[in-house]
């Protein structure tokens, strides 16, 4: 890449940029894809997933892959998040000892840690976000059908996205334009077509704060943590003095209503769509269905489960076919209440451009034997909705990173990024990972 430059030829905008990829992200090369399992640890694409194809041909060096919470997170609810049977327990770089979040959990560390210039991480629920607040980056959780999901391997194709993680908010959108577009392998991505090609480096205004109208959710969002609260409100405070007009509160208030039909439609779509997954691969595939994966773990659970089971992909499993009412009950009552009951209501009742609330608190202590110690989070109403999330750094706790998400209605991506920007470079909170072992030889 270095030499065709020197002679004048630049692939495109990332000619030359190292990059890194989340473990379940299609790459027809010699790296296997495998959602950190041991039943897909020899599993080899024969096509590049479209976000790979995308940055191969902008000119991006895909340096690896990057240890993920198997299966994306939906194996076990006692699981640790960024710990796989093939990759071990993903870190966090600011303290070694503490979690990374989840489940892009490698995406996020090699991104803060400087191994890379950016990654690509996808999230259902928080996969995303959590990571980027946990390891103090940048993330941006794309609409639903904005950034193409063939060749990812799947949870649920009606919260699924992938998306860019990286230390600043320019350096994400650069990396968002080249993901988003059309492709025919996934339907959802028409729904943008009549949008155009848009270029997200146009809306980063360092004075995108002045006049912003932006409403804090605070009911299910505060209260869980006493220092990420006050990270938050200075946030709040912060954004007043550059110009935003804050709501407080402008609550969704919907929110915590929907959190168990969400799981159901994930029970339902895993099964459907993994299934669909790995029918694709072919007759060599190790595993063809969801029940091969839970025999092999079986089979092999010394090695594939020894820390935590998988008592969600038994759940899935049990699940019928996508027409039963049930899962269609649920998929109606989750955008009902997400959307139209939720964000775009809040949205339309504080005439708003943005809602913030805190991603999530610091770090907790990785527990391998007891799982996540996860205290509360505010990703569900835009993950089910299927809206835009953009997390930025917004300050620390005992040298722990905790981040604020912007959150708002479909499509709405310029102007988060737009908000998102103008708080960065007005704050520009994030500093470099440390690597301490423990806060006590801090």
């Amino acid at each position: 890449m270095d030499r065709e430059r020197k002679a004048g030829h630049v692939r495109g905008p990332l000619h030359g940029i190292p990059v890194v990829i989340k473990d379940n992200i299609d790459t027809a090369d010699r790296m296997a894809t495998s959602a950190g399992s041991l039943a897909l640890a020899e599993n080899h694409a024969a096509r590049d997933a479209f976000v790979a194809a995308r940055l191969r041909e902008a000119g991006a060096v895909i340096l690896g892959k990057t240890n993920l919470s198997e299966w994306a997170n939906f194996r076990s609810t006692h699981s640790s998040s960024g710990w796989s049977g093939r990759g071990g327990q993903a870190k966090n770089p600011y303290v070694l000892d503490r979690n990374p979040c989840g489940s892009s959990s490698g995406s996020g560390g090699a991104v803060s840690a400087n191994l890379c210039a950016a990654a690509i991480g996808t999230e259902t629920d928080g996969s995303i976000v959590c990571p980027s607040s946990a390891n103090g980056i940048v993330g941006i959780k794309p609409t639903l059908g904005l950034v193409s999901r063939a060749g990812i391997i799947p949870i649920a194709h009606s919260q699924d996205t992938s998306g860019p993680m990286a230390r600043t908010v320019r350096d994400a959108a650069i990396i968002l334009n080249v993901l988003a577009g059309i492709d025919p392998r996934d339907p959802a991505t028409s729904a943008g077509h009549s949008r155009g090609q848009l270029d997200y480096t146009r809306y980063l205004d360092p004075n995108g704060l002045r006049g912003a109208r932006i409403g804090v959710a605070r009911t299910k969002f505060f209260g869980y943590s006493d220092v990420t609260d006050k990270v938050i409100n200075d946030a709040i405070e912060g954004m007043k003095a550059q110009g935003a007009v804050i709501v407080d509160p402008a609550n969704i208030v919907t929110a915590g209503k929907f959190d168990d039909s969400e799981f159901d439609v994930l029970l339902y779509e895993f099964k459907a769509d993994l299934n669909k997954y790995l029918a694709s691969l072919g007759p060599k595939a190790p595993v063809r269905t969801l029940q091969d994966i839970i025999a092999f773990n079986d089979q092999h659970k010394d090695t594939s489960m020894p820390w935590f089971g998988q008592e969600i992909m038994i759940q899935a499993q049990a699940k019928g076919p996508l027409t039963e009412k049930k899962y269609l009950a649920g998929l109606a009552k989750d955008l009902q209440m997400s959307r139209v009951d939720g964000i775009d209501a809040t949205m339309n009742k504080y005439k708003l451009d943005a809602i913030v609330a805190p991603t999530g608190s610091p770090a907790w202590v990785t527990d391998l034997v007891n799982g996540d110690h996860f205290s509360g989070a505010s990703s569900t109403p835009a993950a089910v909705a299927g809206y835009p999330n953009i997390n930025v750094p917004a300050g620390f706790s005992h040298n722990l990173p905790i981040g604020i998400s912007f959150f708002g209605r479909a499509y709405s991506e310029p102007t988060l990024i737009k908000i998102a920007y103008a708080y960065e470079q007005a704050t520009k909170h994030r500093r470099a990972p440390t690597f301490i072992p423990t806060l006590a030889s801090e």
